[in-house]
């Protein structure tokens, strides 16, 4: 069994695509026409120094692990059995299960990166060390309860998202704790809490523009780890905007299948590491 995981904001680098955009020249062109700039020359050189911003890094991701999808495909002939994406790698992963085809899903995250680059007086951090319950206790003592926890990556690796204040004073909590690690992340909004709102009610809005077809392929979803449902597709897309990623229940539901080998489908491996903490009961 094969199971193809795609990354999310955080694994952008520059230099990611490399030879591809030359190899998928088409797709190449067809991006640029829709975003109005050059992806290759963003990923490849990011001269304006705006790989790392929203609105750009989510676009450069999703085309980035397209088209490491489409070599893959193209090289081994092999469609994988299982599929699930990291926030915005989820997008990939309905496109690897054909319920959209490139330009509709490239169109999608433009406007999701857009509305999510709005958001500001917001922040995020990583804290390793610490379980999600002692997190969450944590925060409750302190009186930090409008803190939601945005990514249950692993059993001791999540990440937290709220208003910048919050955050800055949680710091102070967690960094006084011995062997937990509190790691502030690039990120101008409270991503996937619900000071998202208005992104997500707007997004649900643009969403009905857009025909789906059902998965060829069984995808996980980040707001519950279950599997996309044709009936759901708009209000999964949406709703991931405010719910956290239940990282953890995906990769638990795959480990739990039998013999399934993990790879990861785009720049760096994040995903791979977590995953290995996660097999470790970290």
């Amino acid at each position: 069994m094969l199971g193809y995981l795609f990354p999310g904001q955080g694994s952008q680098i520059c230099g990611m695509g490399n030879t591809l955009f030359d190899e998928f020249a088409e797709i190449s062109a067809q991006a640029d026409e829709i975003l109005g700039y050059s992806i290759k020359n963003l990923c490849l050189h990011d001269p304006l120094q705006q790989l790392n911003q929203t609105e750009y890094t989510q676009p450069a991701l999703y085309i980035v692990n397209a088209i490491t999808y489409f070599k893959k495909l193209k090289d081994t002939r092999l469609k994988p059995d299982y599929v699930a994406g990291h926030s915005l790698g989820e997008y990939n992963a309905l496109l690897a299960a054909e319920v959209f085809d490139f330009q509709t899903g490239l169109q999608l995250v433009k406007k999701r990166g857009e509305l999510m680059s709005q958001a500001t007086n917001g922040a995020m951090a990583a804290i390793v060390g610490l379980t999600s319950m002692e997190i969450k206790q944590l925060l409750e003592d302190n009186h930090l309860t409008d803190i939601t926890i945005a990514n249950y990556n692993s059993y001791k690796q999540s990440v937290i998202s709220g208003i910048k204040n919050d955050i800055d004073q949680s710091r102070q909590i967690f960094e006084k704790i011995k062997e937990v690690s509190f790691i502030s992340l690039k990120a101008s909004g409270a991503f996937h809490s619900p000071y998202m709102l208005s992104a997500q009610q707007e997004f649900a809005e643009f969403l009905k523009e857009f025909e789906f077809s059902v998965p060829t392929i069984p995808v996980l979803a980040n707001i519950d780890a279950d599997f996309y449902h044709p009936a759901a597709m708009r209000s999964n897309m949406s709703q991931q905007i405010t719910h956290s990623v239940r990282w953890i229940d995906t990769v638990e539901y795959l480990l739990s299948q039998s013999n399934v080998v993990f790879e990861e489908i785009g720049p760096g491996n994040v995903l791979t590491g977590i995953i290995r903490r996660i097999k470790n009961g970290q």
